[in-house]
C-alpha cells in the first residue's frame, strides 16, 4: 500500500484531519487575497475606468474557476472511490482523462470568448469609457482559460493524490509571482491593464506547468497514464460537482443584485459597505469551505470502501469541527467589526457607519452557513450531487435572491444585511433534515 493510499484510508483524529484539511484551507485563503492583486494595482496605477472593467468581466472569470471545480470536486470523489475499491488503474486513467477534458474546454471557451469579446463585455454592462480596457484585459486573459481550469483541477486532486501540502506550495507560489509580477508590469513597465491580465494569466500558467510536471512522474498511486473515462462518468463528474458550479453562478448573481439593492438604498457608501463585509465573509468561510473540500477525498474514500463505521465517525468529527469554528468565527467577528470596517475606510465615515451596522446583523450568519456548507459537500464527496446541487441552490440562489428583494422593502438598508443570515438559517434547517434522512443510507452499519 503506497503512501497516497495511507493518507486517505489511515485512522483521523480531530488534530490529524483538521490538519490535513489545513493546506487547502490556507489555500483557499491565499487565493481570496490572490484575486484581489490586480484590483490593487489597477486602482493605484491606471485609473478606475481600468478597475471596472476588472470587476464587470469578473463574471467570465468566476465561471472558469466554476467549471473547473465542478470537474474537480465531482472527479476527485470518482478517483477518490475507485482509490477505496482498490481500482487504482482505472483511477489513473480517469484522473488524466479529466485533466485532458479540462484542457480542451479551456481551449474551446478562449476561442468562443475572443470571437465574441465585444458583445460580451457589453453584455456585462459595460459602458464606452471601460469597454477598451474590457477588451485590453479580458482579450488577453481569455487565452489563459485553459491554465484557468487546469489549475483549478490540480488544487483539488493533490489533495486526492494524498499530497495536499504540494497544491499548497504551487498555490502560494503562483501567488508570489503574481504579486511580483503585477508590479513590475504595471508599476514598473507601466503596461497598464494589460500587464494587470498578463501577471495574472503567467501566475495560472505556473500552477499548470507544476502540476504537469509533478504529475508526470509515474511516482504514487496518481500520475498520467491513458486517458479513460466514459461519457456516463464524465456526466457523473459534471453532475456531483454541479452545486460548485451553482454556487459560482448563484454568488455572482446574488452580488449583482445586492451591489443594485444597496446602490438604491445607501448610494455609493452603501456599497463600499458592503464590499467590506463581503470581503471579510469571503476570508473567514474560507476556514469552512477548504476545511470541507480538504476532507472531501478522505468521505469519498471510505465510502467507496464500504467503511460505514469509520465514514460515521469521520462525518461526526467533522460537524464538531464546522460547529466550533461556525462559533469562533461568529464572536471573532463581531468583536472585531469596526477594527475591520477601519481598515478599509476612515473611522466615522459614511461607509464606515454602514458597515459597522452591517457586520451587527450579517455576522449571525457565520452560525449558520457553516453546516450546510460542509453538508453539501459531503453529498458531493458521497456522490450524491444532486441532494448537493438542491442544498447549495435553495441556500445560495433561491432564498437569498427572494430576501434581497423583499426585505429591504419592509426593512429598509436592515434587510439587505438580514437577508445572508436568514437565507443561511433555512439553509442550516434544510441541511440538517438532509443528514437525517440520509444516516440509514451512509452511515448506519
Amino acid at each position: 500500500m503506497n503512501n497516497e493510499e495511507n493518507a486517505l484510508s489511515k485512522k483521523y483524529t480531530l488534530r490529524t484531519l483538521i490538519g490535513f484539511a489545513v493546506p487547502t484551507m490556507i489555500m483557499m485563503l491565499f487565493n481570496a487575497l490572490y484575486t484581489g492583486v490586480d484590483a490593487i494595482f489597477v486602482s493605484r496605477y491606471v485609473n478606475t475606468d481600468a478597475l471596472s472593467a476588472i470587476n464587470i468581466v469578473m463574471p467570465v472569470t468566476s465561471i472558469l474557476w466554476g467549471l473547473g471545480t465542478m470537474f474537480a470536486t465531482g472527479g476527485s470523489a470518482l478517483i477518490a472511490k475507485k482509490m477505496g475499491e482498490k481500482n487504482d488503474k482505472e483511477a489513473r486513467h480517469n484522473f488524466t482523462a479529466i485533466i485532458v477534458v479540462g484542457c480542451l474546454l479551456g481551449v474551446l471557451l478562449a476561442i468562443l470568448g475572443t470571437v465574441f469579446l465585444d458583445e460580451i463585455i457589453t453584455a456585462l454592462g459595460a459602458n464606452e469609457n471601460v469597454l477598451p480596457y474590457g477588451r485590453t484585459y479580458m482579450g488577453l486573459l481569455i487565452w489563459f482559460a485553459p491554465a484557468i481550469l487546469i489549475q483549478v483541477l490540480f488544487q483539488n486532486l493533490f489533495v486526492t493524490a494524498g499530497k495536499p501540502e504540494m497544491g499548497l506550495i504551487v498555490m502560494i507560489g503562483a501567488g508570489v509571482a503574481n504579486l511580483v509580477l503585477d508590479f513590475l508590469f504595471i508599476a514598473v513597465l507601466n503596461m497598464g491593464i494589460l500587464g494587470a491580465a498578463l501577471g495574472t494569466g503567467v501566475g495560472y500558467c505556473i500552477s499548470t506547468v507544476a502540476g504537469l510536471v509533478l504529475f508526470s512522474q509515474r511516482k504514487g498511486t496518481l500520475h498520467f497514464s491513458k486517458p479513460q473515462i466514459t461519457l456516463r462518468e464524465l456526466g457523473l463528474c459534471c453532475y456531483n460537482g454541479s452545486s460548485e458550479m451553482v454556487t459560482q453562478l448563484a454568488t455572482a448573481i446574488t452580488m449583482f443584485i445586492l451591489n443594485i439593492t444597496m446602490m438604491r438604498y445607501a448610494g455609493a457608501d452603501g456599497v463600499a459597505a458592503a464590499t467590506i463585509v463581503g470581503n471579510t465573509q469571503y476570508l473567514f468561510t474560507t476556514l469552512v469551505l477548504g476545511f470541507s473540500m480538504g476532507v472531501a477525498p478522505i468521505i469519498s474514500y471510505q465510502f467507496g470502501a464500504q467503511n460505514r463505521s469509520e465514514l460515521r465517525r469521520i462525518i461526526k468529527l467533522c460537524l464538531f469541527y464546522v460547529v466550533a469554528i461556525s462559533v469562533v468565527l461568529f464572536a471573532v467577528c463581531a468583536l472585531t467589526a469596526p477594527m475591520i470596517s477601519g481598515l478599509y475606510t476612515e473611522r466615522g465615515s459614511e461607509a464606515y457607519e454602514i458597515a459597522v451596522n452591517g457586520f451587527r446583523i450579517f455576522t449571525f450568519s457565520f452560525l449558520f452557513s457553516g453546516i450546510a456548507v460542509f453538508t453539501s459537500a459531503m453529498f458531493t464527496a458521497l456522490s450524491n450531487g444532486k441532494i448537493s446541487a438542491i442544498l447549495s441552490f435553495v441556500r445560495t440562489f433561491a432564498l437569498l435572491t427572494v430576501f434581497l428583494l423583499v426585505l429591504p422593502r419592509i426593512l429598509g438598508v436592515n434587510g439587505i444585511w438580514l437577508a445572508t443570515p436568514l437565507a443561511d438559517f433555512i439553509g442550516a434547517l434544510l441541511a440538517i433534515s438532509l443528514l437525517a434522512a440520509s444516516r440509514k443510507k451512509y452511515f448506519d452499519v
